[in-house]
């Protein structure tokens, strides 16, 4: 067990809030299943809590990026189904067999390797896959020429057991942008000329553009850790993070004096600066500089001068002398600044804030449930 005296700063994860909105995007989406996607250490909040909390709340299908992340959550979950979202590398295909992972399969050679792969076992023991189909995001998956050969030469896939024809949205999160439109008719032309299987095509935003991306199996990721999956709208997910940095010092200031690496921030009026344990070290982002904030309850606390390695400064003026102790807990992400204000004020996304956080906080899993 971790000593919270140790540490200079506190991350907590609620177990609770990830499983309430897993609940909510499964009840809003209309298909069969609702997976979880837990790639990146389950979007830095620590796959090996968050994956079988998800699981004890009736999510039996994952998703991760690596192949080395599927065989570490197999440790974790031995009866979930587990996909890798980036296909089996070359000489890579006994670990998908000896750990019962399912490959996305992103190209024709891909297809045609894993197919010599399952001839060679003769079936043995060999998992099911799935089928990437670019939709128009020209990232992963099989771009138009390669879907048209495998529509022309159907044997490609003899041998080959599809569970699912997979894509994906490059504007899921503008729900009026058209390309949305465009992108499920090149999937529906597709599917419809392949061989007939379930079909994913929805992550977390587009289970709110409607039921007609819906098909078999949502893939949400952001919005399980309460990224909005509607910009610009009432986030309807629960929070699930709040960060809070030790106070190390309080220093009262005056004029003319400097704040900080580069002098960026000048005093301009009597008041008091409190330094505190996070810094860029701890992917708290240096473009906070001068822009993000704090909370000491509901009193806001403007950083000011640049994050540094492992300090920051704000300056807590308004805040009662007695709230201000050595030690006491600042609100970085919290109630009255949620993930997806940090990430705007530091010119990014929810998604580089939660996948940033560092190795020196302390972690604390909460939950009712144990």
């Amino acid at each position: 067990m971790t000593n919270s005296k140790t540490f200079g700063a506190r991350l907590t994860i609620d177990l609770d809030a990830i499983v309430e909105n897993y609940k909510l995007l499964r009840g809003t989406f209309t298909g069969e299943e609702c997976a979880g996607v837990v790639k990146a250490n389950a979007y830095g909040l620590g796959a090996d809590h968050v994956a079988p909390t998800l699981y004890q709340a009736g999510c039996k299908t994952f998703f991760v990026a690596h192949l080395n992340e599927g065989i570490a959550l197999r440790g974790i979950l031995p009866e979930a189904d587990i996909h890798i979202l980036n296909g089996p590398l070359p000489g890579s295909e006994s670990y998908f067999a000896e750990h019962r992972l399912v490959p996305v399969l992103n190209s024709l050679g891909a297809i045609e390797a894993w197919k010599h792969f399952a001839q060679s076992q003769n079936g043995r023991n060999i998992p099911p896959s799935d089928i990437h189909l670019d939709s128009g995001m020209l990232r992963l998956g099989l771009p138009p020429d390669e879907i048209n050969r495998l529509i022309q030469e159907p044997e490609r896939l003899d041998g080959v057991t599809v569970n699912y024809f997979l894509s994906h949205l490059a504007c899921a999160t503008e729900l009026e942008n058209p390309l949305n439109q465009q992108h499920l008719e090149s999937f529906l032309s597709d599917v419809k000329i392949l061989p007939e299987t379930k079909k994913s095509f929805c992550g977390s935003s587009a289970i709110f553009i409607g039921p007609e991306f819906h098909f078999d199996l949502a893939r949400p990721g952001a919005a399980l850790y309460g990224i909005n999956p509607l910009p610009g709208r009432p986030n309807p997910m629960r929070q699930v993070v709040r960060l809070q940095g030790k106070i190390l010092q309080v220093r009262d200031v005056d004029t003319p004096q400097t704040v900080g690496y580069g002098a960026t921030h000048r005093v301009t009026r009597k008041g008091k600066i409190a330094t505190v344990a996070v810094g860029y070290a701890d992917g708290f982002f240096r473009s906070l500089s001068n822009c993000g904030c704090g909370y000491v309850g509901d009193i806001r606390v403007p950083i000011v001068g640049r994050v540094s390695m492992d300090l920051i400064t704000l300056d807590v003026t308004e805040v009662p002398e007695q709230q201000l102790q050595t030690g006491r807990l600042i609100d970085l992400i919290g109630p009255h600044y949620d993930i997806d204000a940090i990430a705007e004020d530091a010119g990014t996304i929810g998604y580089e804030v939660l996948t940033a956080m560092g190795s020196r906080y302390e972690r604390v899993y909460s939950s009712n449930n144990g």
